[in-house]
């Protein structure tokens, strides 16, 4: 009877991936943003006008370049506006090499920019799309004009800790196999203060995007290979203008470590926002806009 109940649930509860041409049907907006970049088919979204100053989007872990939607409408009659799903999100193929570290990122997205012929661009970055913008403007100050980071990770926090390996308790990994849409939600919601923001269509989009050809796998060996280190030593380096956006009662990243940035980079500005989590340009993006507009127009 215990095998049987087990074997019903795993029926229950198995979700194999979507068919890829259904999703491009509902998430690409052009055939022509799909480019091929590092043996990756990379998915991108440029808008904007094209003599204006760049600014280039990286979204966070789980996310795609449509967390960015209501930033980068509002921006692009002024900027030309950027995004990209990194490898193995969205709908940007996993990356055939297994290589899911910030380095290789970092490397994607500097070839993009080299295909795009971007000499240089302004970066906003957000979570692990953060820690990945600061350590680019860190490590090639020469090809990031300002810098704007949105309750970016790199701090040591409970479970991360520096030059130790991301432990993916079991139960993670199981979303290979399962990953109910409740089950999704579930996990999503302490990204948001207010539940208002976790609409359908938004809670549909990381659903269906999740489970892109490959999506969930690389997710994990993305996790599984972060492998933070003090972020001091190279957040000193930066000398691009630096804003940080932050949501005063984030849950995944903590607030209390906005000091930390703004201590390490060198005339570095925060903006804060009350009652907002993790996702700002996604719970408050009308609140959140002006500051970030204003920035980068300056």
């Amino acid at each position: 009877m215990a095998a049987l109940l087990l074997a019903l649930a795993a029926w229950l509860l198995w979700t194999p991936d979507m068919d890829r041409a259904t999703l491009e049907r509902r998430y690409l907006a052009d055939p022509a943003d799909m480019m091929m970049m590092q043996v990756i088919n990379l998915h991108v979204r440029d808008t904007g006008p094209r003599n204006a100053p760049t600014v280039l989007m990286v979204h966070g872990m789980g996310g795609s370049l449509h967390s960015w939607e209501p930033w980068a409408q509002a921006m692009a009659p002024e900027l030309r506006v950027i995004r990209l799903d990194l490898p193995g999100s969205g709908l940007s193929s996993p990356d055939p090499t297994g290589d899911y570290s910030d380095q290789r990122s970092i490397d994607v997205i500097l070839a993009l920019m080299d295909h795009l012929q971007l000499e240089k661009a302004s970066v906003v970055g957000h979570s692990i799309g953060g820690r990945m913008a600061w350590r680019l403007a860190a490590t090639h100050p020469e090809r990031v004009n300002k810098l704007v980071l949105v309750a970016p990770d790199g701090f040591a926090s409970p479970g991360f800790e520096y030059a130790k390996p991301v432990d993916v308790p079991s139960v993670l990994q199981l979303m290979r196999y399962a990953l109910p849409k409740w089950l999704l939600r579930m996990n999503l919601k302490p990204a948001y203060a207010n539940d208002s923001a976790m609409t359908d269509e938004r809670i549909t989009r990381y659903y269906e995007l999740m489970l892109a050809p490959g999506a969930r796998e690389a997710l994990i060996k993305r996790m599984q290979q972060t492998m933070l280190t003090d972020p001091l030593p190279l957040l000193i380096r930066i000398t691009a203008p630096t804003l940080l956006v932050w949501g005063k009662q984030d849950a995944m990243i903590p607030f209390s470590n906005a000091a930390n940035y703004t201590s390490a980079i060198a005339g570095s500005q925060l903006v804060a926002f009350d009652g907002v989590g993790h996702l700002p340009q996604e719970e408050a993006a009308e609140a959140s806009l002006p500051a970030v507009k204003a920035f980068l127009l300056q």
